[in-house]
């Protein structure tokens, strides 16, 4: 991998040799980030303390990596002279800038995403037709950020997301990611497979106020295992059945994204990203389905080589 710095004067700067290298993948929330180090010079001074942008490019100028740069440091060691730069995917500036409180009537997507992304050089590689339904609010404090993913979570039931390029995906996700087939004969260095229950709901009870009318969503699988998680959502009013419905189906379900996690560790880097789907078989473990890729996580050093850390989680 080959690292590339982009001043705020638009000059590029090409890295030395990276000694080591951290990139971690999510595609949301919390970005995605980076650490690289690399041998410094003097001559680095001043396109370090410019620094406005990061790329990360692998084989044939492949772009790994779009990101801001937050961070360098310089340090004389033992190993010698070496500079590690640190920074965030192009979600940061979203997260990093706050909206001004703004009230939307009718809104569309794509007039969100002109509002409150294309300011801050962020360009949309897709925006779904999504328009609202309701008055659409956006408090003082509230991060560009959080402005964007409540529309997209509140109209269009799906959370945006950055691709590795820094384009913003404001789409739902579709199955078109790579299939990977992990099994006993791959690299698997460690393998850990966690199920936690804390905040999985059991029912959802949504209540439209004007109307004083409640609708009852119940996960029975987790009533079944003993479960007991309740919560009461309140919709604007004038909501049918069906909106109703689909408010606690998704509230339990994304309740249910977290409650299984394998945390799987292998050798060699860039080996999958998020929205990847792996066909998992580790008999040891009593594993075998397909789980969607959440974080990935890698890493290179003279110590360990190059390990891949993936966090995968249950296809809802």
């Amino acid at each position: 991998m080959r690292g590339r710095i982009i001043t705020s004067s638009h000059r590029v700067y090409d890295l030395p040799v990276l000694l080591r290298w951290n990139m971690t993948y999510t595609g949301s929330v919390p970005c995605d980030s980076y650490t690289v180090t690399c041998v410094y010079d003097k001559t680095m001074a001043e396109p370090l303390h410019l620094a406005a942008g990061f790329l990360a490019l692998g084989k044939d100028d492949q772009v790994l990596l779009r990101g801001i740069v937050d961070e360098y440091a310089v340090e004389l060691s033992p190993e010698g002279l070496t500079v590690t730069i640190c920074g965030r995917g192009y979600a940061a500036r979203l997260l990093d800038n706050e909206s001004r409180p703004v009230t939307y009537q009718g809104a569309t997507l794509e007039e969100i995403v002109r509002c409150h992304v294309t300011p801050y050089g962020i360009t949309a590689a897709e925006i779904a037709p999504v328009s609202a339904t309701s008055v659409y609010t956006v408090a003082s404090g509230t991060s560009q950020w959080k402005a964007l993913e409540s529309f997209c979570r509140t109209y269009g039931g799906f959370a945006p997301r950055f691709r590795r390029d820094g384009l913003l995906v404001a789409a739902p996700e579709r199955d078109d990611g790579r299939r990977i087939v992990i099994g006993a004969d791959s690299p698997v260095l460690s393998c850990t497979l966690r199920e936690d229950h804390y905040g999985v709901l059991t029912e959802v009870l949504v209540i439209d106020k004007t109307r004083n009318v409640s609708y009852s969503v119940k996960n029975q699988d987790m009533i079944d295992r003993g479960g007991q998680c309740r919560r009461v959502v309140y919709t604007p009013g004038q909501s049918t059945w069906a909106a109703m419905r689909y408010t606690g189906e998704y509230q339990i379900r994304r309740s249910r994204e977290e409650e299984v996690t394998i945390e799987l560790e292998l050798a060699g880097c860039f080996l999958a990203f998020p929205g990847d789907v792996v066909r998992l078989r580790l008999e040891a473990l009593g594993i075998d389905g397909e789980y969607r890729v959440a974080e990935a996580e890698n890493t290179a050093s003279p110590e360990r080589g190059e390990v891949s850390r993936l966090t995968l989680r249950e296809r809802m």
